[in-house]
């Protein structure tokens, strides 16, 4: 998807996550939580763009969260993660050009899946603001706690730093919503 195609065709919410997810270290600090710990990243930035507007969720209320996504999840984005990664430097019958362009294919669809997902998290706002109101940083790592209760993990400490400290960088230059709203 191009960026072009972002503004036009997304939700604010997916226009956070791309600003958010190209911040210096959140892409790697995100993939190792997924990997290390299980963590749902469209979750995780859902939380991080409700913290932008200062919604601090309480554990049951990411619990919810997290129940309603998990069908999509494990029936799409899950299995089609697993396909792409098993794709890279596989050796297989299939010429390695060819089979690398379909696995850019397949990580196409699995970028659609994460889309989509997005796009059903953000509809559970239009109804109004989510848990209560809190300063952006406070609910930031609030919202961070409460996903890690439910999961019964505790995050690793370098990736939430990184995380963090990109969510306090974007929010002291005015705002990570106001620098997702240029992409509009």
């Amino acid at each position: 998807m191009t960026d072009a195609e972002a503004q036009t065709e997304t939700t604010p919410f997916w226009r956070f996550s791309l600003h958010f997810y190209r911040q210096p270290g959140v892409s790697d600090a995100c993939i190792a939580l997924q990997d290390g710990c299980g963590v749902d990243v469209n979750l995780l930035l859902f939380l991080f763009w409700l913290a932008d507007d200062g919604q601090l969720l309480s554990a049951d209320e990411v619990r919810k969260l997290d129940d309603t996504v998990r069908d999509w999840r494990n029936l799409t984005i899950i299995p089609i993660r697993d396909a792409r990664r098993k794709l890279k430097g596989a050796e297989t019958l299939v010429e390695p050009g060819k089979q690398e362009a379909f696995r850019n294919r397949v990580k196409a669809v699995e970028l659609e899946a994460e889309r989509l997902q997005q796009e059903a998290l953000y509809a559970f706002t239009q109804s109004g603001p989510l848990g209560k109101h809190a300063g952006p940083a406070a609910a930031a790592r609030g919202n961070v706690s409460a996903y890690e209760r439910i999961m019964n993990v505790t995050f690793a400490q370098k990736a939430m730093d990184v995380l963090l400290g990109a969510f306090d960088s974007l929010e002291q230059g005015h705002g990570a919503a106001a620098a997702a709203a240029t992409l509009k």
